[in-house]
């Protein structure tokens, strides 16, 4: 590849990964937000960092990990996971606040997680569009991405200010990401039932793949 496709992949990875990563940075924010304040920055970017190492290695194998039936579902269940988690910590909160009790914070490793989990299980449509745009140059996907991440880190520590400052918001966050999370699961499981079903079924929906197989 030369100097300037390389340049040109490059910028093609961080303008992909950037537009395509508004939801991660609502999650991210949200996850912050409930850390002390001292806590939030180091929170982000340690999550981060774990999420830029696994899109990495998921960006390099997409190609295998595409043909594994039940991808999209299993992350659209990890997601699942950390909206309950949330939801749980908002009710706890809202709880404290009308019984006049503290409010529950979490640690900074159970934000980690949660920023590394939602990260990854959200980023398998940005690690796809990226994968094709780096054409195979790994260190174009690795760069390109830890700069589009970085972009992402610096709107989620905004949010967060804005989620912590504003608490409404956080249940706007919430539906959002849950709606993310219903969708890869819809999806996830129509891509397992087209493995028992025909061609034509499979491409006429998710609604008549499934009912196929539930008859």
């Amino acid at each position: 590849m030369s100097d300037l496709s390389a340049a040109f992949a490059f910028l093609q990875v961080v303008l992909i990964d950037v537009s395509l990563s508004g939801d991660n940075a609502i999650i991210i924010g949200m996850a912050a937000a409930g850390l002390p304040r001292p806590q939030r920055r180091k929170g982000i970017a340690i999550g981060i960092g774990a999420a830029i190492a696994l899109r990495v290695v998921f960006a390099v194998l997409i190609v295998y990990l595409l043909d594994v039936p039940g991808l999209v579902l299993v992350g659209g269940l990890m997601l699942a996971w950390v909206c309950w988690k949330m939801w749980s910590e908002l009710r706890a909160n809202h709880h404290a606040a009308t019984h006049l009790a503290a409010p529950q914070t979490k640690t900074l490793l159970q934000a980690i997680v949660q920023i590394t989990v939602a990260d990854v299980s959200m980023s398998l449509d940005n690690v796809l569009a990226v994968a094709g745009a780096a054409k195979g140059e790994v260190w174009v996907l690795a760069i390109g991405l830890t700069v589009a991440v970085g972009f992402m880190a610096l709107l989620s520590a905004y949010i967060a200010k804005l989620l912590a400052r504003y608490h409404w918001i956080t249940w706007i966050g919430l539906a959002i990401v849950l709606y993310v999370a219903m969708e890869m699961v819809w999806t996830g499981t129509h891509q397992v039932g087209c493995q028992f079903v025909s061609t034509a079924v499979c491409d006429s929906g998710a609604l008549r793949t499934l009912s196929t197989l539930l008859s």
